[in-house]
């Protein structure tokens, strides 16, 4: 059953920082600074780090420099420093990072201050998985999925949406303050391993961001090496668990189960539905009223 929180009403929203990584991204940069800067979000710091692009990408940032709390171009160690680089300029309370091929939600950064103003124990949260193709338009809506550690740790979908994820900044410090610069495809897997050991991930029931499927996706063209490296983050990560032996056994199972064919759909089925004793309750934003609500 639902419970109305209250609307935000006129008081203070909080500063959001928000930083966009980019080399030689003229092809999507535009759209990309565009759904977070036309949004109209008033206190918003929004931070672009560009890797020395020689592609036009620099005079399309200069376009918006004036919407920009700060940006440089020059050469990087990849994304995930271009992102170290641009939070360590960064001062809001609420954080987060797209993409110079992916976009905001219209609107969504109201949804995310929303739910952060009202809920204090709330420390990061994810919304609807959605997907865009290479013109902008919006030809993926996934379910809502709802997080726990232990599921994640085991394979009950890893996929936590980077485009729709925020967080406070006392939990990117609890979780040490960085990404890790030396991973090329899963700095931001390996930094929601570090938060869940901090805080539990709240799903809102909201459009926040989106990926855009395309043809230069470094991700997308290297999928088994990504897998890869979330397995090895995983056990790592588990190894540092008290009943490590116990979750072993429930990660090697699961995966067994997971590469069957017609046994592994059921599996992962299950593996999405099945309730759990330390999932956090839903949240909802209510987009007529501007209400946030929980489940």
């Amino acid at each position: 059953m639902a419970e109305y929180i209250g609307s935000i009403g006129k008081g203070r929203w909080p500063r959001i920082s928000l930083v966009t990584p980019v080399k030689n991204g003229v092809e999507y940069i535009e759209g990309a600074i565009r759904s977070v800067i036309c949004q109209g979000y008033p206190n918003l710091e929004y931070i672009i780090v560009d890797g020395g692009s020689t592609d036009g990408t620099v005079d399309i940032i200069r376009k918006y420099g004036r919407n920009l709390a700060w940006w440089v171009s020059e050469p990087d160690n990849g994304m995930y420093d271009a992102l170290n680089k641009g939070f360590a300029r960064s001062s809001g309370e609420i954080m987060g990072w797209l993409s110079a091929t992916d976009m905001l939600h219209v609107g969504s950064l109201f949804v995310v201050a929303s739910v952060f103003m009202r809920f204090p124990e709330v420390e990061w949260i994810t919304g609807i998985p959605t997907h865009f193709n290479e013109w902008g338009m919006t030809v993926g809506v996934g379910r809502l999925h709802r997080w726990s550690r232990a599921r994640f740790l085991i394979g009950a979908n890893r996929y936590i949406q980077q485009e729709s994820t925020f967080w406070r900044r006392s939990l990117w410090e609890r979780a040490g303050g960085r990404l890790d610069a030396s991973l090329m495809m899963a700095g931001d897997f390996e930094l929601w391993v570090r938060f869940f050991r901090h805080a539990q991930l709240y799903s809102v029931n909201a459009l926040i961001g989106g990926f855009r499927v395309h043809r230069s996706s470094l991700g997308l063209a290297n999928i088994n090496e990504c897998h890869r490296i979330h397995d090895q983050i995983i056990r790592q990560e588990i190894q540092s668990i008290r009943i490590r032996r116990i979750v072993f056994m429930l990660y090697n199972l699961s995966k067994f189960l997971l590469g069957l064919r017609l046994l592994g759909r059921f599996f992962r089925a299950v593996l999405y539905r099945l309730p759990g004793p330390d999932w956090p309750p839903i949240i909802t934003y209510d987009y007529e009223r501007g209400w946030v609500m929980v489940h």
